[in-house]
């Protein structure tokens, strides 16, 4: 049932509320919120979402480069960055991949792995999954209230209930659960004004930067090679850190790079760190020590990276070949949290327990981008969405 501001909520349906059934707030109808509503209504209980945008799942349907990677094969902690690490990892032991798939595919629909383990929905569109999670809410009776951007969000020790506010309206809950997401790509709703509704009750947030983002670099440095796009090895070299390397697309822009490889890279690179990129991956270098001009680039390289290859050549006095393998990019940072997708940073993990439950206010729950959580690019950030739902509706329920 789907009402835009959802006025008095406990007026309108007094029949609905059960003292047997726990009445629950969801804040936030991206996947995260999406899930652990699904989850709860199947539990039982009478589930509210509350999402500030005119839809649910509109950044779900965005995921994947709209091709909807919801989780990945090769799962484990090792592929995200957070405070804490072994919670994280008692959180995923629980909810893994397969749990992932099986749950989706409860909904309906198939959902098949590619040859690097990242998962798409049959149809390759995101867009159908968010499509399963509305259908399955409407199934199950969840009430959505859109245009809600909850503004009030406090707790009554009197009455154990949380009172929560928006500008249309206002609801008592037993339980919140706070899916609001981060600051990344503010388009879709996310522009980091949820964090305040968990300070208020004491919690702090980490220091906030984009991830999975295009990454700036000297115009100068990618003059004339916008639009082309190629296969390459990106090793990100850090100062006093290991090197870490990505197979995949390039994508050069008029401010830098974008593309899989560099999303992938941008979990780890930061203003100073150097890309270096080989731009033919599969070829020797012992294959190119004939190249001596840019002729010879020819059916070797796009035209436009020929001719730059062959400027830094003439500039550096050194072969084609250096700069075919190893293309250096120093990096001057990012396009921003507007173009990220995700979000390092959030409220600590730690100040959660296991079942992700605020340790300062009981029955205040977090899940998703809210926390200080994010995964490399490849589904893990979905999967997290998924995973961390799941923790939240196994301690309600």
């Amino acid at each position: 049932m789907k009402y835009r501001g959802c006025q008095s909520i406990d007026k309108i349906f007094p029949f609905l509320y059960d003292k047997n059934m726990k009445k629950i707030a969801v804040i936030g109808g991206g996947a995260a919120g999406m899930a652990c509503a699904v989850l709860l209504a199947r539990a039982g209980h009478d589930v509210t979402i509350l999402e500030r945008g005119a839809r649910l799942g509109r950044k779900l349907s965005a995921s994947g480069n709209g091709q909807g990677n919801v989780t990945n094969i090769d799962m484990g902690k090792t592929h995200y960055f957070t405070d804490d690490a072994e919670k994280l990892a008692r959180i995923l032991e629980k909810f893994g991949a397969a749990d992932a798939v099986a749950f989706l595919e409860g909904m309906g629909g198939i959902f098949l792995p590619d040859a690097r383990g990242r998962v798409y929905p049959a149809s390759r569109q995101a867009s159908s999954v968010t499509d399963l999670f509305r259908r399955e809410l409407s199934r199950l009776g969840v009430r959505i209230c859109l245009g809600a951007q909850v503004k009030k969000l406090a707790y009554d020790k009197k009455t154990a209930q949380f009172s929560v506010g928006w500008a249309e309206g206002h609801m008592q809950a037993e339980a919140v659960v706070l899916a609001a997401g981060g600051k990344a790509a503010k388009n879709f709703g996310t522009d980091g004004t949820a964090y305040a509704l968990a300070q208020a009750f004491g919690h702090t947030v980490t220091p906030l930067s984009p991830s999975l983002v295009q990454l700036r670099t000297s115009p100068a440095a990618v003059r004339g090679l916008k639009g082309v796009r190629t296969d390459a090895l990106l090793t990100v070299e850090k100062k006093g850190a290991p090197a870490v390397c990505f197979r995949g697309d390039v994508l050069f822009t008029e401010s830098g790079v974008s593309g899989d490889a560099v999303f992938r890279a941008s979990s780890y690179a930061e203003a100073g760190d150097i890309l270096r990129l080989d731009l033919l991956p599969d070829v020797p270098a012992s294959r190119l020590v004939n190249l001596r001009e840019e002729g010879d680039l020819l059916c070797v390289l796009h035209s436009a990276l020929a001719r730059h290859i062959a400027r830094l050549s003439r500039e550096n006095g050194k072969t084609l070949s250096v700069f075919v393998k190893n293309f250096p990019l120093e990096v001057t940072g990012t396009l921003g949290f507007d173009y990220a997708q995700v979000t390092r940073g959030g409220i600590p993990l730690a100040e959660a327990d296991g079942f992700l439950m605020s340790k300062l206010q009981p029955n205040f729950y977090f899940a998703g981008e809210i926390l200080n959580v994010d995964g490399e690019c490849g589904g893990y950030n979905l999967h997290w969405a998924f995973a961390s739902a799941h923790a939240v509706a196994e301690a309600l329920s």
